[in-house]
Protein backbone atom coordinates (compact mmCIF):
# COMPACT_ATOMS: atom_id res chain seq x y z
CA UNK A 1 0.00 0.00 0.00
CA UNK A 2 2.78 2.41 -1.11
CA UNK A 3 2.10 5.68 -2.83
CA UNK A 4 -1.57 5.43 -0.96
CA UNK A 5 -4.31 6.60 -3.59
CA UNK A 6 -6.71 9.28 -2.95
CA UNK A 7 -9.12 6.95 -1.55
CA UNK A 8 -6.04 6.17 1.16
CA UNK A 9 -5.83 9.83 1.98
CA UNK A 10 -9.72 10.17 2.76
CA UNK A 11 -8.63 7.21 5.29
CA UNK A 12 -6.45 9.58 7.39
CA UNK A 13 -9.60 10.84 8.98
CA UNK A 14 -11.57 7.32 9.00
CA UNK A 15 -14.58 7.82 10.39
CA UNK A 16 -14.95 10.50 7.57
CA UNK A 17 -14.35 7.33 4.81
CA UNK A 18 -16.52 5.33 6.60
CA UNK A 19 -19.17 7.61 6.67
CA UNK A 20 -18.88 8.02 3.09
CA UNK A 21 -18.91 4.47 2.54
CA UNK A 22 -22.52 4.68 4.89
CA UNK A 23 -24.20 6.83 3.39
CA UNK A 24 -22.72 6.76 -0.62
CA UNK A 25 -24.32 7.32 -4.31
CA UNK A 26 -20.66 6.67 -5.16
CA UNK A 27 -17.95 4.02 -2.80
CA UNK A 28 -21.05 1.68 -1.54
CA UNK A 29 -23.35 2.21 -4.46
CA UNK A 30 -23.51 -1.16 -5.03
CA UNK A 31 -24.07 -2.25 -1.87
CA UNK A 32 -27.21 0.04 -1.55
CA UNK A 33 -29.55 -2.12 -4.52
CA UNK A 34 -29.28 -6.17 -5.77
CA UNK A 35 -27.86 -4.56 -8.50
CA UNK A 36 -25.77 -1.86 -10.14
CA UNK A 37 -27.33 1.23 -12.22
CA UNK A 38 -27.31 1.38 -15.98
CA UNK A 39 -25.06 3.69 -17.26
CA UNK A 40 -26.21 7.54 -18.62
CA UNK A 41 -27.32 7.90 -21.98
CA UNK A 42 -23.97 8.03 -24.34
CA UNK A 43 -21.91 5.92 -21.99
CA UNK A 44 -21.05 2.58 -23.41
CA UNK A 45 -20.48 -0.37 -21.33
CA UNK A 46 -17.34 -1.55 -19.94
CA UNK A 47 -14.79 -3.04 -22.37
CA UNK A 48 -14.28 -6.93 -22.36
CA UNK A 49 -10.96 -7.67 -21.11
CA UNK A 50 -7.64 -6.84 -23.56
CA UNK A 51 -6.74 -9.60 -26.32
CA UNK A 52 -4.94 -12.42 -24.54
CA UNK A 53 -5.85 -11.85 -21.17
CA UNK A 54 -7.78 -14.61 -19.86
CA UNK A 55 -11.48 -14.82 -18.48
CA UNK A 56 -12.06 -15.16 -14.62
CA UNK A 57 -11.60 -18.68 -13.41
CA UNK A 58 -14.98 -20.92 -12.37
CA UNK A 59 -16.02 -20.66 -9.07
CA UNK A 60 -14.51 -23.99 -6.97
CA UNK A 61 -16.09 -27.07 -7.16
CA UNK A 62 -19.51 -27.41 -5.96
CA UNK A 63 -19.95 -23.59 -5.86
CA UNK A 64 -22.88 -21.75 -8.12
CA UNK A 65 -22.27 -18.67 -10.00
CA UNK A 66 -24.80 -16.96 -8.15
CA UNK A 67 -24.12 -15.27 -4.95
CA UNK A 68 -26.10 -16.59 -1.81
CA UNK A 69 -29.32 -15.08 -0.72
CA UNK A 70 -28.23 -11.63 1.18
CA UNK A 71 -25.54 -10.68 0.19
CA UNK A 72 -24.66 -8.09 -2.13
CA UNK A 73 -23.27 -7.97 -5.83
CA UNK A 74 -19.66 -8.05 -5.97
CA UNK A 75 -18.31 -4.59 -6.88
CA UNK A 76 -16.97 -2.86 -9.90
CA UNK A 77 -13.91 -0.69 -10.12
CA UNK A 78 -15.16 2.31 -7.77
CA UNK A 79 -16.91 5.07 -10.70
CA UNK A 80 -16.31 8.11 -8.86
CA UNK A 81 -12.87 8.26 -10.87
CA UNK A 82 -10.69 9.71 -7.32
CA UNK A 83 -9.88 6.24 -6.08
CA UNK A 84 -6.97 3.64 -8.03
CA UNK A 85 -8.24 1.16 -6.66
CA UNK A 86 -11.54 -0.51 -6.12
CA UNK A 87 -13.24 -0.49 -2.91
CA UNK A 88 -12.75 -4.63 -2.77
CA UNK A 89 -9.23 -4.56 -3.47
CA UNK A 90 -8.56 -1.51 -0.64
CA UNK A 91 -10.48 -3.53 2.14
CA UNK A 92 -8.11 -6.15 1.03
CA UNK A 93 -4.91 -4.40 1.35
CA UNK A 94 -5.88 -3.55 4.69
CA UNK A 95 -6.74 -6.38 5.98
CA UNK A 96 -4.09 -7.94 4.84
CA UNK A 97 -1.23 -6.07 5.47
CA UNK A 98 1.67 -7.01 7.30
CA UNK A 99 2.26 -5.90 11.03
CA UNK A 100 5.27 -3.42 9.75
CA UNK A 101 2.25 -1.48 7.56
CA UNK A 102 0.05 -1.91 10.07
CA UNK A 103 2.05 -0.46 13.00
CA UNK A 104 1.67 3.08 11.79
CA UNK A 105 -2.23 3.39 11.49
CA UNK A 106 -3.10 -0.12 13.50
CA UNK A 107 -6.41 -2.19 12.59
CA UNK A 108 -7.52 -2.40 15.96
CA UNK A 109 -7.43 1.52 16.53
CA UNK A 110 -9.06 2.15 12.74
CA UNK A 111 -12.62 0.08 13.79
CA UNK A 112 -12.52 2.07 17.29
CA UNK A 113 -13.17 5.11 15.39
CA UNK A 114 -15.78 3.60 13.86
CA UNK A 115 -19.54 4.09 15.08
CA UNK A 116 -22.46 1.40 14.60
CA UNK A 117 -23.57 2.47 11.09
CA UNK A 118 -19.81 2.51 9.70
CA UNK A 119 -18.30 -0.67 11.38
CA UNK A 120 -21.99 -2.49 9.57
CA UNK A 121 -20.71 -0.59 6.32
CA UNK A 122 -16.84 -2.69 6.78
CA UNK A 123 -18.44 -5.97 7.42
CA UNK A 124 -20.73 -6.09 4.53
CA UNK A 125 -17.82 -5.13 1.97
CA UNK A 126 -16.10 -8.06 3.58
CA UNK A 127 -19.46 -10.07 2.95
CA UNK A 128 -20.14 -9.02 0.08
CA UNK A 129 -18.72 -11.92 -2.00
CA UNK A 130 -17.90 -15.76 -0.99
CA UNK A 131 -14.28 -16.03 -2.43
CA UNK A 132 -13.61 -12.49 -1.05
CA UNK A 133 -14.09 -13.18 2.60
CA UNK A 134 -12.49 -16.10 2.04
CA UNK A 135 -9.74 -15.20 0.27
CA UNK A 136 -9.21 -12.40 3.64
CA UNK A 137 -9.33 -15.25 6.02
CA UNK A 138 -6.99 -17.89 4.50
CA UNK A 139 -4.57 -14.99 5.12
CA UNK A 140 -2.69 -15.23 8.31
CA UNK A 141 -3.32 -11.51 8.64
CA UNK A 142 -6.77 -11.23 7.71
CA UNK A 143 -7.90 -13.67 9.89
CA UNK A 144 -6.56 -11.78 13.07
CA UNK A 145 -8.30 -8.66 11.66
CA UNK A 146 -11.86 -10.41 11.03
CA UNK A 147 -11.49 -12.54 14.77
CA UNK A 148 -11.09 -8.60 15.33
CA UNK A 149 -14.72 -7.86 14.31
CA UNK A 150 -16.00 -10.76 16.08
CA UNK A 151 -18.38 -9.49 18.97
CA UNK A 152 -18.51 -5.93 17.69
CA UNK A 153 -21.82 -5.51 17.03
CA UNK A 154 -24.73 -8.33 16.66
CA UNK A 155 -25.23 -7.21 13.15
CA UNK A 156 -21.46 -7.35 12.42
CA UNK A 157 -21.66 -10.78 13.97
CA UNK A 158 -24.40 -12.06 11.32
CA UNK A 159 -22.83 -10.71 8.03
CA UNK A 160 -19.77 -12.60 9.67
CA UNK A 161 -21.83 -15.98 10.53
CA UNK A 162 -23.27 -16.04 7.50
CA UNK A 163 -20.91 -15.85 5.53
CA UNK A 164 -18.74 -18.86 7.52
CA UNK A 165 -21.81 -20.99 7.02
CA UNK A 166 -21.85 -20.24 3.54
CA UNK A 167 -18.36 -21.79 2.83
CA UNK A 168 -18.16 -23.93 6.32
CA UNK A 169 -15.72 -26.65 5.16
CA UNK A 170 -13.48 -24.18 3.00
CA UNK A 171 -13.23 -22.25 6.21
CA UNK A 172 -12.83 -24.91 8.77
CA UNK A 173 -10.07 -26.85 6.81
CA UNK A 174 -8.06 -23.97 6.06
CA UNK A 175 -4.70 -23.29 8.74
CA UNK A 176 -5.86 -20.08 9.59
CA UNK A 177 -9.93 -19.03 8.10
CA UNK A 178 -10.52 -21.67 10.92
CA UNK A 179 -9.73 -19.60 13.59
CA UNK A 180 -11.84 -17.07 12.71
CA UNK A 181 -14.95 -19.92 12.92
CA UNK A 182 -13.55 -20.82 16.37
CA UNK A 183 -13.22 -17.10 17.32
CA UNK A 184 -17.14 -16.85 16.23
CA UNK A 185 -18.15 -20.39 18.03
CA UNK A 186 -16.62 -18.81 21.03
CA UNK A 187 -18.73 -15.83 20.51
CA UNK A 188 -21.71 -15.74 18.62
CA UNK A 189 -24.96 -16.81 20.44
CA UNK A 190 -28.82 -17.54 20.08
CA UNK A 191 -29.28 -19.09 16.55
CA UNK A 192 -25.94 -18.00 15.23
CA UNK A 193 -24.37 -20.69 17.49
CA UNK A 194 -26.76 -23.01 16.99
CA UNK A 195 -26.21 -22.75 13.20
CA UNK A 196 -22.50 -23.06 13.43
CA UNK A 197 -23.32 -26.28 15.57
CA UNK A 198 -25.25 -28.02 12.73
CA UNK A 199 -22.47 -27.54 10.86
CA UNK A 200 -19.94 -28.84 12.81
CA UNK A 201 -21.58 -31.95 13.46
CA UNK A 202 -23.08 -32.48 9.30
CA UNK A 203 -19.17 -32.20 9.00
CA UNK A 204 -17.57 -33.82 11.73
CA UNK A 205 -16.29 -36.73 10.13
CA UNK A 206 -15.09 -34.82 7.31
CA UNK A 207 -13.40 -32.69 9.66
CA UNK A 208 -11.62 -34.87 11.98
CA UNK A 209 -10.18 -36.48 9.10
CA UNK A 210 -8.52 -33.24 7.86
CA UNK A 211 -4.94 -32.26 9.04
CA UNK A 212 -6.15 -28.72 9.53
CA UNK A 213 -9.99 -29.58 10.23
CA UNK A 214 -8.83 -32.16 12.91
CA UNK A 215 -7.24 -29.15 15.15
CA UNK A 216 -10.03 -26.87 14.52
CA UNK A 217 -12.44 -29.70 15.44
CA UNK A 218 -10.48 -30.24 18.84
CA UNK A 219 -10.66 -26.67 19.67
CA UNK A 220 -14.32 -26.33 19.59
CA UNK A 221 -14.68 -29.81 21.31
CA UNK A 222 -13.04 -27.78 23.87
CA UNK A 223 -14.79 -24.59 23.99
CA UNK A 224 -18.86 -25.52 23.27
CA UNK A 225 -20.62 -24.67 25.85
CA UNK A 226 -23.72 -26.08 24.56
CA UNK A 227 -24.21 -29.52 26.33
CA UNK A 228 -26.93 -30.79 23.87
CA UNK A 229 -24.51 -30.25 20.51
CA UNK A 230 -21.22 -31.20 22.60
CA UNK A 231 -22.59 -34.57 23.78
CA UNK A 232 -23.45 -35.03 20.00
CA UNK A 233 -20.26 -34.52 18.82
CA UNK A 234 -18.88 -36.84 21.82
CA UNK A 235 -21.24 -39.65 20.25
CA UNK A 236 -20.39 -38.84 16.84
CA UNK A 237 -16.67 -39.48 17.50
CA UNK A 238 -17.09 -42.13 19.97
CA UNK A 239 -18.89 -44.33 17.79
CA UNK A 240 -16.87 -43.41 15.13
CA UNK A 241 -13.33 -44.66 17.07
CA UNK A 242 -11.85 -47.07 14.97
CA UNK A 243 -12.18 -45.71 11.94
CA UNK A 244 -10.91 -42.58 12.99
CA UNK A 245 -7.68 -44.51 15.57
CA UNK A 246 -6.34 -46.01 12.14
CA UNK A 247 -6.40 -42.00 10.52
CA UNK A 248 -3.51 -40.10 10.52
CA UNK A 249 -5.26 -36.79 11.81
CA UNK A 250 -8.73 -38.60 13.18
CA UNK A 251 -6.27 -40.51 15.76
CA UNK A 252 -5.86 -37.05 17.22
CA UNK A 253 -9.60 -36.40 17.44
CA UNK A 254 -9.77 -39.42 19.34
CA UNK A 255 -6.77 -38.93 21.76
CA UNK A 256 -8.28 -35.24 22.37
CA UNK A 257 -11.82 -36.69 23.27
CA UNK A 258 -10.39 -38.94 25.50
CA UNK A 259 -8.72 -36.36 27.42
CA UNK A 260 -11.90 -34.25 28.16
CA UNK A 261 -12.20 -37.14 30.87
CA UNK A 262 -15.93 -37.49 30.00
CA UNK A 263 -16.76 -41.00 31.43
CA UNK A 264 -19.81 -41.76 29.21
CA UNK A 265 -17.49 -41.28 26.17
CA UNK A 266 -14.44 -43.17 28.04
CA UNK A 267 -16.82 -46.00 27.87
CA UNK A 268 -18.44 -45.51 24.44
CA UNK A 269 -15.03 -45.42 22.88
CA UNK A 270 -14.03 -48.39 24.16
CA UNK A 271 -17.10 -50.03 23.05
CA UNK A 272 -15.95 -49.58 20.01
CA UNK A 273 -12.43 -50.42 20.07
CA UNK A 274 -12.93 -53.58 21.50
CA UNK A 275 -10.85 -55.98 20.21
CA UNK A 276 -8.52 -53.84 18.29
CA UNK A 277 -6.92 -52.43 21.09
CA UNK A 278 -3.75 -55.03 20.02
CA UNK A 279 -3.91 -53.63 16.82
CA UNK A 280 -4.00 -50.01 17.45
CA UNK A 281 -1.11 -50.82 19.98
CA UNK A 282 1.57 -52.00 17.78
CA UNK A 283 1.27 -48.61 15.65
CA UNK A 284 2.63 -45.09 17.26
CA UNK A 285 -1.02 -42.59 17.85
CA UNK A 286 -2.75 -45.93 17.90
CA UNK A 287 -0.82 -46.92 20.77
CA UNK A 288 -0.93 -43.28 22.98
CA UNK A 289 -4.98 -44.23 22.04
CA UNK A 290 -4.68 -47.27 23.90
CA UNK A 291 -2.68 -45.98 26.42
CA UNK A 292 -5.78 -43.03 27.22
CA UNK A 293 -7.68 -46.56 27.38
CA UNK A 294 -5.87 -47.64 30.59
CA UNK A 295 -5.71 -44.55 32.23
CA UNK A 296 -9.54 -44.55 32.82
CA UNK A 297 -11.66 -46.83 35.04
CA UNK A 298 -14.26 -47.24 32.06
CA UNK A 299 -12.40 -48.94 29.86
CA UNK A 300 -9.27 -50.38 31.69
CA UNK A 301 -10.94 -53.59 31.95
CA UNK A 302 -11.67 -53.91 27.56
CA UNK A 303 -7.59 -53.43 26.91
CA UNK A 304 -6.22 -55.94 29.69
CA UNK A 305 -8.78 -58.73 28.94
CA UNK A 306 -8.13 -58.22 25.54
CA UNK A 307 -4.08 -58.63 26.27
CA UNK A 308 -4.76 -61.60 28.80
CA UNK A 309 -7.24 -63.41 26.25
CA UNK A 310 -4.72 -62.88 23.04
CA UNK A 311 -3.13 -65.44 21.15
CA UNK A 312 0.23 -65.50 23.15
CA UNK A 313 2.53 -65.74 20.14
CA UNK A 314 0.64 -62.17 19.31
CA UNK A 315 1.20 -60.55 22.80
CA UNK A 316 4.94 -61.95 22.86
CA UNK A 317 5.13 -59.88 19.76
CA UNK A 318 3.33 -56.60 20.73
CA UNK A 319 5.58 -56.81 23.95
CA UNK A 320 8.41 -56.65 21.77
CA UNK A 321 7.27 -53.85 19.35
CA UNK A 322 8.38 -50.52 19.19
CA UNK A 323 5.11 -48.90 20.77
CA UNK A 324 3.11 -52.39 22.11
CA UNK A 325 5.48 -52.53 24.82
CA UNK A 326 5.36 -49.23 25.75
CA UNK A 327 0.98 -50.30 26.30
CA UNK A 328 1.74 -53.85 27.77
CA UNK A 329 4.47 -51.97 30.43
CA UNK A 330 1.46 -49.98 31.29
CA UNK A 331 -0.64 -52.17 31.97
CA UNK A 332 0.66 -54.11 34.28
CA UNK A 333 1.48 -50.25 36.54
CA UNK A 334 -2.26 -49.64 36.34
CA UNK A 335 -3.54 -52.81 37.43
CA UNK A 336 -1.14 -53.06 40.02
CA UNK A 337 -1.93 -49.82 41.12
CA UNK A 338 -5.90 -50.79 40.82
CA UNK A 339 -6.47 -53.06 43.97
CA UNK A 340 -9.67 -53.21 42.93
CA UNK A 341 -8.74 -55.20 39.84
CA UNK A 342 -6.16 -57.58 41.45
CA UNK A 343 -7.58 -60.47 39.28
CA UNK A 344 -6.57 -58.34 35.68
CA UNK A 345 -3.24 -57.41 37.36
CA UNK A 346 -2.71 -61.73 38.22
CA UNK A 347 -4.11 -62.77 34.66
CA UNK A 348 -1.93 -60.54 32.65
CA UNK A 349 1.62 -61.74 34.85
CA UNK A 350 0.47 -65.23 34.88
CA UNK A 351 -0.24 -64.81 30.53
CA UNK A 352 3.73 -62.97 30.37
CA UNK A 353 5.42 -64.98 33.00
CA UNK A 354 6.56 -67.67 29.73
CA UNK A 355 7.67 -65.25 27.96
CA UNK A 356 10.67 -63.72 30.46
CA UNK A 357 13.54 -65.34 28.83
CA UNK A 358 12.56 -63.71 25.21
CA UNK A 359 12.20 -60.12 26.75
CA UNK A 360 15.06 -59.72 28.38
CA UNK A 361 17.56 -57.70 25.90
CA UNK A 362 14.83 -56.85 23.68
CA UNK A 363 12.19 -53.77 23.56
CA UNK A 364 10.57 -55.87 25.89
CA UNK A 365 13.16 -55.73 28.74
CA UNK A 366 10.84 -53.06 30.64
CA UNK A 367 8.70 -55.89 30.50
CA UNK A 368 11.02 -58.54 32.11
CA UNK A 369 12.69 -55.85 34.77
CA UNK A 370 8.96 -55.29 35.92
CA UNK A 371 7.70 -59.44 35.82
CA UNK A 372 11.21 -60.16 38.28
CA UNK A 373 10.39 -57.56 40.72
CA UNK A 374 7.00 -58.74 40.99
CA UNK A 375 8.50 -62.51 41.34
CA UNK A 376 10.71 -61.35 43.64
CA UNK A 377 8.31 -60.13 45.75
CA UNK A 378 5.93 -62.61 45.51
CA UNK A 379 9.05 -65.43 46.88
CA UNK A 380 10.09 -62.77 49.60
Amino acid sequence: MASPPLLLRHMASPPLLLRDMASPPLLLRHMASPSAPPPPYGVALSPPPPYGVAPAPPPPYGVAHAPPPGYAPPFQPCACGLCDESPLQWMFNLMTRSEEEDAAYPFKVFISNLDRRELLGVASLLTSDPDYFLEIARNKNGSNRLQKLVGKSDDVDNLICDAILYRFLHVMTDKHASYVATRGLRVFAGKKKEFMCEELIHHALLLARDRHGCVALNEMLTDLDHPYYRNQLLDIVAHNALPLSNDTSGNFVVQHVLKLNNPRTMGNVALSLRGHCIDLSFKKYGSYIVERLLEADESVAVVVMELVESNGDRLMRLTRSEYGNYVVNKALKVTQRRKTRVDLFRGLVQKLMPFLTFLRKSRGNNIAVFLESVHQTEVA
